[in-house]
């Protein structure tokens, strides 16, 4: 098993296949219902903020203090400041809300809970955390590839990143590269299977993924992935 910690610390990510990830969730509870807390992403709703028509999405924000209490926030806009977000930093942007059935799934929940035991491990002077949830569907067709990081190579202004992969249908590409802060690639890989999993320190490396395209051009291809931030409140 991948010491996480460490790897979160030096060099400042860490790439978990499915196994592994699987693993350590279940230490953390249950996901019995990932089946259909999947086929979930078969309900995003289209982001009116990108023209391309490549993404749809649905957004969520929780609380987690000091005792590991999960709290959904109400409903609220996603803001990036500009440093992080060249394409939407300081703007509000709405997205329909994550379902009350994904948000309070099994799945989520040991999800949530993983993250916040791993990333105060890491932080251990962290009270609460303010989490944000995505839910990313990012579609491809011929002549028309996804674009997973239309911002580019990017840091997220957060504390810690996970991104899971939830599903992919019919793509190629979609490679992850880590950087350091000098622009210097550390490492690549690609989120191929369900449950395999990027881990990031934001404050210590960037990252980007290269657009998706079909495999087979005569039909559309899609990549689902759940993204989740953690800061410090």
């Amino acid at each position: 098993m991948l010491d996480l910690d460490r790897l979160l610390r030096d060099p400042g990510y860490a790439f978990v296949t499915a196994g592994d990830m699987q693993t350590a969730l279940a230490s953390s509870g249950p996901i019995a219902d990932f089946e259909r807390f999947a086929a979930s992403w078969n309900d995003l709703t289209p982001d009116q903020y990108r023209s391309s028509g490549d993404r749809r999405r649905r957004y969520a924000v929780y609380r987690i203090d000091a005792s590991g209490e999960i709290d959904r926030e109400p409903h609220q806009p996603h803001v990036q400041k500009p440093e992080y977000n060249a394409l939407f930093g300081g703007l509000e942007r709405w997205f329909d809300p994550v379902t009350a059935a994904v948000g309070d799934s099994d799945t989520l929940t040991t999800i949530l809970r993983f993250c916040d035991r791993l990333f105060r491990r890491c932080a251990p002077g962290a009270a609460s955390w303010h989490v944000e949830v995505h839910q990313f569907r990012i579609e491809a067709r011929a002549g028309a590839p996804g674009e997973p990081t239309p911002e580019g190579v990017h840091r997220d202004g957060v504390d810690f990143v996970l991104v899971l992969l939830v599903s992919r249908d019919n793509i190629v590409s979609g490679t992850t590269t880590v950087y350091d802060l000098g622009g210097h690639a550390l490492g690549s890989f690609t989120l191929s299977r369900p449950f395999d999993a990027a881990l990031v320190d934001d404050h210590r490396v960037a990252h980007g993924v290269t657009p998706v395209a079909p495999l087979d051009p005569s039909h559309p291809g899609y990549r689902d992935v759940l993204v989740v931030t953690f800061r410090q409140a």
